[in-house]
């Protein structure tokens, strides 16, 4: 199905992100994980592409995984480090794997990577063109509530991000954040420049204390100081902050749903216990059996 029109159908809904595995070594392992969340029946799955299209090759496999499960994949595509040969034949292959949507992203920066070196795509919106003339997929993009660590402005990233839905992105799912209120003042702003397709909140239940520190440095996103509490409290506790990281998502969550937030795309970091944690607390908030 393509995820433009689960929101026809849905009023709110719940998500998982798995990424694929870095080597040959890891894929049984990852599969089987990726197996055990698919099999929570979310909405829908994302499956990352991997920085520098490094674990690109895996992508469509761990996302017909997740179809066979009986759940639609978002196969997630970067461009900034390919031409335009090999996201066709990226598109191709997704295509005849029978995955529908698309999440279109920039990627990161390649090593020695030079802004005035020709290229054939630069911005996230190239691919976002790229894919629509293609046709057959839903496509999503990525926006950030706190502004993208590389933007000089808040105003200034909203503006790139217009030009992101204008080109054809169906569906935007947020960079995770920790504070509700950078969310509803992001989804304000928005719709004020006139974005009005659904915005879905990344949300990312914290379990490893070290790993967040790190996560944070690369992603500019700030920690209120009640979620810097839980972290200083339990960060040499690994059962605690895991139990403590999840029940601080499922509130976020529930504030979310509360104010009409359109979806939840839950970071599981190919934590089944994870997702199942935040499945089993909001199955009545979300209106799931």
């Amino acid at each position: 199905m393509k995820l433009k029109d689960v929101w026809k159908k849905k009023e709110v809904t719940l998500s998982f992100e798995a990424f694929p595995p870095k080597k040959d070594s890891d894929f049984a392992s990852v599969a089987s994980a990726v197996e055990k969340i698919a099999q929570l029946k979310p909405d829908f799955m994302s499956v990352t592409y991997g920085a520098g299209g490094g674990t690109s090759a895996y992508t469509g496999k761990i996302a017909q995984i997740v179809q066979a499960q009986g759940v639609t994949a978002l196969a997630h595509l970067t461009c900034v480090s390919s031409d335009r040969d090999r996201i066709h034949h990226e598109l191709d292959a997704l295509c005849q794997a029978g995955i529908e949507n698309i999440l279109a992203l920039r990627g990161d920066y390649p090593e020695g990577y030079d802004p005035s070196a020709p290229r054939d795509y630069r911005y996230a919106r190239d691919l976002v063109e790229e894919i629509r003339a293609y046709g057959g997929f839903s496509i999503g993009g990525a926006c950030y509530p706190e502004g993208h660590v590389e933007c000089p402005s808040q105003r200034e990233d909203l503006r790139h991000l217009k030009e992101k839905v204008d080109c054809g992105v169906d569906f935007l799912v947020t960079q995770m954040f920790f504070d509700n209120s950078a969310l509803y003042s992001f989804l304000y702003r928005a719709q004020q420049v006139g974005i009005t397709v659904p915005v879905l909140a990344g949300i990312m239940p914290v379990t490893n204390a070290a790993q967040m520190t790190r996560i944070l440095s690369l992603s500019g996103t700030t920690l209120p100081n009640r979620f810097r509490m839980i972290l200083d409290k339990f960060r040499e506790r690994p059962d605690a902050m895991k139990q403590a990281g999840i029940v601080y998502a499922a509130e976020q969550m529930v504030d979310l749903v509360a104010n009409g937030v359109r979806g939840v795309h839950v970071y599981t970091m190919n934590k089944p216990d994870v997702a199942a944690g935040i499945a089993e607390n909001l199955s009545k908030v979300l209106g799931r059996t």
